[in-house]
């Protein structure tokens, strides 16, 4: 008896403040080993409520972005979708996870405990002697296994299967997440200050960086959630 396969959508949320052609061919390009996935850049809230897995990007200012997401009717959404299924947040949709940032005194989402804070670089400088500039712009490293003050180390989150621990990836911001469990913290960078460039919990997987400019790694951390079951 033929059993047909059972086909799944990603919804890229487009409400007009990511940069979703990037994003969309990013998660298409990984999704090319699979003849089960559908990738759509939407605006709609029921496609986003029917899809099986949804991608938040998020560029620009955290104030827009919210209002944007307010205007745009996908606000509840997008808080459906984090109640439901896989949510992956890029850049500021990483942001907008968190109960409120500094940019703006700006309320997030709520979904994730903790702040979004501006980096505080004054003064300080560099090893190799220049001073830091806000925004960081450009590759740095991710460590996932690192410390959260239990006396074992923590099993590295799913999502990194495959990727080498210290992998560089490709940042654009001033602003950073501050978790207020360190649990959700699932990546941490350094730039002046040690600053969580992942944070994670239960569906929930976000990154400061953009994957889909961060070459084979970034692909290969959108393939794994693309098959990611939490």
């Amino acid at each position: 008896m033929y059993t047909p396969i059972r086909r799944e959508t990603v919804a890229v949320v487009d409400y007009g403040m990511g940069n979703l052609r990037s994003v969309a061919q990013a998660v298409m390009h990984a999704a090319r080993a699979s003849d089960r996935v559908d990738v759509v850049v939407t605006a709609s809230p029921q496609v986003v409520r029917n899809a099986h897995r949804v991608v938040l990007p998020g560029q620009g200012a955290m104030p827009d972005c919210m209002a944007e997401l307010e205007r745009s009717g996908l606000r509840e959404a997008v808080l459906h979708a984090a109640a439901t299924k896989p949510l992956f947040g890029v850049c500021v949709g990483m942001q907008m996870l968190l109960d409120h940032s500094e940019e703006g005194d700006t309320p997030g989402l709520g979904l994730i405990a903790g702040e979004v804070v501006r980096f505080r670089l004054q003064g300080q400088r560099q090893p190799d002697g220049s001073r830091y500039k806000v925004p960081q712009m450009g590759w740095n490293r991710v460590w996932y296994r690192f410390e959260h003050g239990a006396s074992e180390q923590p099993p590295a989150h799913p999502l990194w299967a495959g990727i080498a621990d210290g992998s560089y990836f490709y940042f654009v911001h001033s602003y950073h997440a501050h978790p207020a469990h360190p649990a959700h913290a699932v990546g941490v960078t350094e730039y002046g200050v040690r600053f969580a460039s992942a944070i994670a919990r239960d569906n929930l997987f976000a990154t400061q960086f953009h994957p889909e400019k961060s070459a084979a790694q970034g692909l290969a951390l959108y393939r794994n959630f693309l098959h990611w079951n939490p």
